[in-house]
C-alpha cells in the first residue's frame, strides 16, 4: 500500500503515519516525490485496510499496490526518477554515455582512454577494478590499486566514475571512489549484496542477470530500495539464448517493458550483449530508438592486448562515430 500525504502535511503528521505503520509490525519506506510526500508500506502478507490510514491527519490517499515490486513501480511513483550528477541528469531528455575499458589495467591506459571518451562527449568513465570472471585463471582486476587509478582519472579529467562492487566485503572501498556503484549481472540476485547496496550513500547501477525476467530484475531493485536507497539505474545487457552469432541476445523489448511499469531509468550495455565490436554501434542505435536513457560502452585504445573483453571494445575513433550518431538520434522522437 502507498500512503500519499497532502501537499501541506506537516512533519508531525508524516511522523505519525510512519509510527502507525511501524506499530503494526510493518516497514514504512518514505518515497521521494516532486509534489508531495508518500510512504510505501512493505512487509504485509495480505491486503491492508485503507481506513486505518485515511483517518490520520494529513493523509490524502491510501492506494493498494498490485505489483510485487512495490517501491520501484509506477503505481507508487508515476513520474520518472532522475539522478543528477553535476550538470548531468540520468533519466532526463539527454542521452548519457558511460565509456571506458572493461578492466582498469594501468594509469596510462585509463587516462588515455578517459581523455579520448571525454573529448568525444562521454560524461562517465567506466572501468572495473574488481572483475568477476568466468574462468578463475582470467585477469581478476587490480583491486584497490585499480580504485586509486579511477580516482586519479576523475581528478584529472572531471569524468564521473562507474565501477563494480562484487561482494559484501569490497563495496565499502568501492563507495569511496565510485560516483555510481555497479552490481553486475552475476550478482543481480546476490541478496545480501543488494541489501547492503540499499544502505549505500551512492547511486546503484543494477544489471539484469543473463537469465533473469523483467520481474526478477525489478524485484532485485526492490531489495535495494526497500533498504532506503532510491537512486537506482537499471541496465539491460543481453540475455542468454540459443543464438551463437553474438555473445548474448540484447533484449531491446525490455526497455519499453520496464518503462511501462517502473519509474527507474534504464540504460543499455551493447558491449556485453554483443561480445563483438562490429555489433556495438548498431545495437546502440536500437537502444536509443526504443527509449534507453543512456549507454554503457566498452572502449579500449589497444583492444588486441586488452586484459579483459578486447573483442567487444570499440577503438576510440569508433567511439567518436558512435557519439556522433547518438547526438543525431537524441534529437528524434524515441520510445
Amino acid at each position: 500500500m502507498l500512503i500519499v500525504m497532502e501537499k501541506d502535511a506537516t512533519e508531525g503528521q508524516i511522523d505519525k503515519v510512519i509510527k502507525t505503520i511501524a506499530g503494526m509490525g510493518l516497514t514504512p519506506v518514505p518515497v521521494p516525490g516532486s509534489q508531495r510526500t508518500a510512504i510505501g508500506i512493505v512487509g504485509n502478507a495480505g491486503p491492508l485496510d485503507p481506513e486505518k490510514f485515511l483517518s490520520l491527519d494529513g493523509v490524502k490517499e491510501a492506494i493498494p499496490v498490485s505489483k510485487p515490486y512495490k517501491l520501484v513501480s509506477r503505481e507508487v511513483k508515476p513520474e520518472n526518477t532522475c539522478l543528477q550528477f553535476g550538470d548531468v541528469i540520468i533519466g532526463g531528455d539527454e542521452i548519457v554515455v558511460m565509456a571506458g575499458p572493461c578492466a582498469v589495467e594501468s594509469p596510462e591506459q585509463c587516462l588515455a582512454i578517459a581523455r579520448a571518451v571525454k573529448k568525444a562527449g562521454a560524461q562517465f568513465f567506466r572501468g572495473g577494478a574488481f572483475k568477476p570472471r568466468t574462468s578463475p585463471y582470467s585477469f581478476q582486476g587490480l583491486g584497490k590499486e585499480g580504485l586509486d587509478i579511477l580516482a586519479r582519472v576523475r581528478e584529472e579529467t572531471g569524468l564521473f566514475i562507474v565501477t563494480e562492487a562484487i561482494d559484501h566485503e569490497n563495496i565499502a572501498i568501492v563507495e569511496e571512489v565510485a560516483d555510481i556503484v555497479q552490481i553486475g549481472a552475476r550478482n543481480m540476485q546476490n541478496f545480501s549484496l543488494l541489501k547492503r547496496a540499499g544502505k549505500s550513500p551512492k547511486p546503484i547501477m543494477l544489471k539484469r542477470g543473463m537469465s533473469a525476467t523483467i520481474e526478477e530484475l525489478l524485484m532485485a531493485a526492490e531489495y535495494i530500495t526497500s533498504q532506503g536507497n532510491h537512486r537506482i539505474i537499471l541496465c539491460e545487457r543481453g540475455v542468454r539464448t540459443f543464438a551463437d552469432h553474438s555473445r548474448n541476445t540484447l533484449d531491446l523489448s525490455a526497455i519499453p517493458a520496464v518503462k511501462a511499469v517502473s519509474h527507474l531509468p534504464i540504460i543499455v550495455d551493447p558491449s556485453h550483449a554483443a561480445g563483438r565490436r562490429d555489433q556495438v554501434i548498431p545495437l546502440s542505435r536500437g537502444a536509443i530508438a526504443v527509449g534507453a536513457v543512456g549507454l554503457l560502452v566498452e572502449v579500449h585504445n589497444d583492444p588486441t592486448n586488452a586484459l579483459s573483453d578486447g573483442p567487444q571494445s570499440l577503438y576510440p575513433e569508433q567511439f567518436e562515430q558512435l557519439m556522433e550518431e547518438v547526438r543525431v538520434l537524441a534529437k528524434l522522437p524515441r520510445g
